[in-house]
């Protein structure tokens, strides 16, 4: 599922059997929708996931609780963010008979994680891996020595066939796989001091949300907190 202003792409995964379901990377904006295809497919939400503390958009995490109560927010222990569920890498999420391995792979921020389901062959790498790209490394802990390792050792170790989906893509691609990125991203079949070269001189823009997104994110984007963190923000910029 797609939100077309930060690019964003939102997974729904279920098991069939039982039901159970997990939501990776939902966006503030878009919850009624995803509420909607919940209950139209008859599913029970139990996790809502972030990759990590994200910077262009604010998380759905806070409102999908509200709205299902049985669903619990996930995201890693080292972001320092509030969650029910704070994973470390090596943890399993079990949402039903689908098991969902807990990677580390920081270096676009700490917090980052890789959510690797490998009985499916398939991996969600957040804002770590893109499609011909990656994450970017110039704030939020960013670090692209770190990423380049996290990345190499996290994610294209895995099997060469493994689909990866990402949290962002602005050309209008949703699915890669190892052994497409390891033959094909630019920035990531370079050396490691290529790579870092490349990402000191990106010289990118600063994020339009961040100001909201980042600390609505740290406390799961409930709604009071956000509309309060966007009208203080609206006041600086008036005064």
């Amino acid at each position: 599922m797609f939100e077309s202003v930060s690019c964003t792409y939102t997974y729904l995964l279920g098991d069939p059997e039982t039901k159970e379901a997990i939501l990776i990377d939902p966006v503030y904006e878009k919850v009624d929708r995803d509420v909607q295809i919940v209950t139209d497919l008859g599913l029970n939400l139990i996790y809502a996931a972030n990759t990590h503390v994200h910077a262009d958009h604010v998380t759905g995490t806070g409102q999908l609780k509200k709205r299902l109560p049985q669903c619990e927010s996930v995201i890693s222990a080292v972001s320092k963010a509030e969650a029910d569920v704070q994973v470390v890498h090596g943890d399993v999420l079990r949402v039903g008979n689908v098991c969902i391995e807990v990677r580390s792979t920081p270096g676009h921020t700490d917090g980052c994680v890789t959510y690797v389901c490998h009985e499916q062959d398939v991996a969600f790498t957040g804002d770590a891996l893109l499609i011909r790209g990656c994450g970017r490394t110039d704030f939020q802990q960013g670090d692209a020595a770190k990423l380049y390792d996290s990345v190499h050792q996290q994610i294209l170790s895995l099997p060469s066939h493994t689909k990866l989906y990402p949290a962002h893509d602005y050309k209008g691609l949703c699915v890669t796989t190892v052994a497409e990125e390891k033959s094909f991203n630019p920035r990531l079949t370079r050396t490691k001091q290529e790579f870092i070269e490349i990402m000191n001189n990106l010289n990118l823009a600063y994020p339009k949300q961040i100001d909201v997104a980042v600390p609505s994110n740290m406390v799961c984007g409930y709604q009071e907190i956000v509309e309060e963190i966007r009208r203080s923000r609206d006041n600086g910029k008036t005064n």
